[in-house]
């Protein structure tokens, strides 16, 4: 599946560079149209990063999600400083089909584990975004890549797996945002090491062989953003390109 992206900061679409703030690109995109477009074209979900709320919870950009959700009928899942049970039912009510859990996936591991009971594994989506060190140690970073967890991204998957995880987006933190293609290996490794879940990769993704490439490693879904942004890729390229495949 591809899976379009869309950052947003008081609600303009962003991109940042490597996950930087001060370094960041305002994209004058008319929201409500591209949906459309989307979904006539026949694009299944929509990944969206409240960059507000990962920031600063308190700064959540709930009534602009509403706003979103009212206009496009296209399941949508949504990240962004996503800590509390609070934050996923506020947003889970708002019609949204599945919430991308980041830094809590370390910091409150049991906490996690308490929301798969009460949600479903399919509503939740284990976001790691990964630095690979020289001996292939996929370490798993936090608060924006800032911080380094000591703890991996395998060593995650088995820790939730109990839970009937389902739904893994992976992000190489050296390729997002470059368009100068994804970590095949890092995704065929994963497909291969853990075939009951549904890999969405995330990063580097410039042109279509690079959606090719991401097929054949056996990922079930490929984020993709900046590339749509600046049409790169145009939208229906990418989704026959996947269909093709």
């Amino acid at each position: 599946m591809i899976i379009p992206a869309f950052d947003f900061i008081d609600g303009e679409v962003v991109r940042l560079y490597q996950g930087n703030y001060s370094n960041k690109k305002k994209y004058d995109i008319h929201l409500r149209s591209c949906l459309e477009e989307y979904q006539l074209k026949g694009v299944k979900n929509i990944h969206l990063v409240d960059l507000d709320g990962a920031k600063n919870s308190c700064n959540r950009q709930l009534e602009f999600f509403k706003k979103i959700l009212s206009c496009t009928t296209i399941p949508i899942q949504i990240g962004g400083g996503i800590r509390t049970e609070e934050d996923i039912s506020k947003l889970l009510n708002l019609g949204i089909e599945k919430v991308v859990i980041g830094s809590s996936v370390i910091k409150n591991k049991n906490e996690v584990k308490k929301w798969f009971e009460i949600y479903g594994a399919d509503k939740i989506v284990l976001a790691l975004d990964v630095y690979i060190d020289s001996n292939n140690n996929k370490e798993v970073y936090i608060h924006g890549w800032k911080k380094k967890s000591k703890i991996t991204l395998e060593e995650i998957i088995e820790y939730f797996s109990p839970n009937g995880l389902k739904h893994v987006l992976c992000t190489d933190i050296s390729k997002d945002g470059t368009l100068l293609g994804p970590n095949i290996k890092l995704y065929k490794e994963l497909s291969n090491s853990f075939k009951n879940i549904k890999f969405q990769a995330s990063g580097g993704v410039g042109k279509l062989e690079d959606i090719i490439s991401l097929k054949k490693t056996g990922v079930d879904s490929v984020i993709i953003g900046r590339s749509l942004l600046e049409k790169k890729i145009r939208i229906e390229e990418a989704l026959q390109c996947w269909q093709n495949e």
